[in-house]
């Protein structure tokens, strides 16, 4: 409200929701076809710092663990220590591009809603007032949303329970009986780091892991992204690209399966107050329930605009919401990974730029 108790409302161009890999591709792309920060777009990011979802990785993954990171459009990432913590590395190599490019970004900054606004713009309500946007671009990624599956018994069980989201490193679980759930590249590495100080590990999983030999190469990587496209496609929610790909097999992995570590079990059907219990009759006794067991798109702002497609998801073409082609997501499904999310940005861009050249956006049908 402004002093004489009217709603204030900024309106802009476009409006970018999140500064992670994807947000800051969309950005500098924009910049790039002329577009000015705070005049024609706006970046807003709801953490407290540069780096995106990396700035909350737990202290133990160092920058030399991090597997693919490619660098943002414009500015490569060199001479990074790869002993240091990638929250730290990235972290700075974001805020340096920030800078660097003029983006202006705005955080912390919560959006809380995104519904239809007045002359086919839509309405940006967030914690900083409201923008009304010809286009949004938006890139929140997953880390907001672990996702924590739900068993009998859960509510029961008299020990710790923590989620990837919160993982502090493997130093808490020294001399304590940990159980890991779930078969991803996360869950493995946690795994491996808690083996070396834990009383104990047990390692469960949905699926059989699926192991990967030799190099991940392009039509391999082209295979894997067109599985996750295509449930993007048929409007279901999505599937990381790394759901599909396997785990590549290196020394550490080879070691820890040769020593018993990687050996996997299957789900559990219970929980109980000391640990877990499957309907054979076994059990294990755990002090510790990690669940690593990923996250899902965090979406939920975008819920007035009604993009969601019977299966759950948003069907996207390329970028573009098929239900509002004023909507982009970038860095959801296919475009998760950070190659893929500099591609996006740049896809969303273009696909933006040729509607801001028409008449004023007409509201959607419907």
């Amino acid at each position: 409200m402004n002093d004489f108790g009217f709603e204030a409302v900024r309106t802009v161009d476009v409006v970018v929701i999140g500064a992670g890999q994807a947000g800051l591709s969309a950005a500098f792309h924009l910049r790039r076809t002329g577009l000015e920060p705070d005049r024609d777009f706006v970046v807003l990011d709801h953490a407290p710092e540069p780096g995106g979802a990396w700035q909350f990785r737990w202290p133990s993954l160092t920058y030399g663990k991090v597997h693919g990171m490619h660098a943002l459009p414009g500015m490569e990432l060199t001479g990074a220590d790869p002993a240091r913590p990638s929250s730290e590395v990235i972290g700075a190599y974001f805020d340096t591009y920030e800078r660097t490019f003029g983006l202006r970004v705005h955080r912390p900054v919560d959006v809380t809603a995104v519904r239809e606004g007045e002359g086919g713009r839509l309405r940006v309500e967030t914690s900083e007032g409201v923008y009304e946007a010809r286009a949004l671009i938006n890139a929140t990624g997953t880390w907001d949303r672990p996702f924590w599956p739900r068993y009998p018994g859960q509510e029961t069980f008299r020990g710790r329970q923590l989620h990837t989201s919160g993982y502090p490193g493997p130093q808490e679980f020294a001399g304590q009986r940990v159980l890991v759930v779930g078969g991803g590249a996360s869950g493995t590495q946690h795994l491996m780091e808690i083996a070396e100080v834990a009383a104990g590990t047990t390692w469960v999983t949905r699926r059989e892991p699926v192991w990967r030999e030799g190099p991940f190469g392009e039509a391999e990587g082209r295979a894997a992204v067109a599985l996750v496209e295509d449930r993007v496609r048929r409007g279901l929610p999505p599937q990381s690209v790394v759901s599909v790909t396997g785990l590549p097999l290196n020394d550490a992995i080879r070691s820890a399966r040769a020593r018993g570590i990687l050996d996997r079990l299957p789900m559990f059907d219970r929980i109980t107050p000391t640990g877990v219990a499957w309907d054979d009759g076994r059990t294990v006794d755990v002090d510790v329930i990690l669940w690593a067991t990923g996250f899902r798109a965090a979406i939920d702002h975008l819920t007035p605009l009604r993009l969601r497609e019977p299966g759950g998801g948003i069907r996207v073409e390329g970028t573009r919401a098929v239900r509002d082609e004023r909507v982009h997501l970038v860095g959801y499904g296919p475009s998760a990974s950070t190659i893929g999310a500099n591609r996006a940005g740049r896809a969303a861009v273009s696909d933006i730029r040729r509607l801001l050249r028409r008449e004023p956006v007409a509201a959607p049908a419907g």
